[in-house]
């Protein structure tokens, strides 16, 4: 399993790829290191997500759940909602406008997930912030 580097906000956090997601997980890679912001879930519970739009990541669904456990990240390759990753600080159930959505499980948190809620709150409160991907 690769380690991932997540800085977001004032937090770091390590996760490793999850070997049930080989597509996603080989095409997410490809992209680090990544940029983007990150915001406060709408329908899904306690959780954050990057909106991506149209993005295409060129992977289908593999390995994919709508009840993300503390710690798990899921990129959505989009269909009836747009294209997100979604990262899981509490209960969760992932879900947009259009009702229950699945996520392929790449990622899981292990390392700093006693700040995962920090996060979530922040995020919450605060709204968008930068969060990065890199090789750890």
């Amino acid at each position: 399993m690769t380690r991932i580097r997540i800085r977001a906000a004032e937090y770091e956090f390590i996760a490793e790829t999850n070997p049930d997601a080989p597509e996603t997980v080989a095409a997410f890679l490809k992209l680090l290191p990544y940029k983007q912001k990150i915001i406060h879930v709408r329908w899904s519970g306690e959780g954050c997500w990057i909106p991506l739009g149209e993005f295409k990541l060129g992977v289908g669904f593999e390995n994919h759940t709508s009840h993300p456990s503390v710690g798990d990240i899921l990129f959505y390759p989009g269909g009836y909602s747009e294209t997100e990753i979604i990262l899981a600080y509490g209960s969760c159930m992932f879900a947009s406008k259009m009702g229950q959505l699945a996520g392929n499980h790449f990622l899981t948190v292990v390392e700093g997930r006693e700040n995962l809620r920090a996060l979530g709150v922040k995020t919450l409160w605060e709204g968008a912030q930068d969060i990065v991907f890199e090789l750890a």
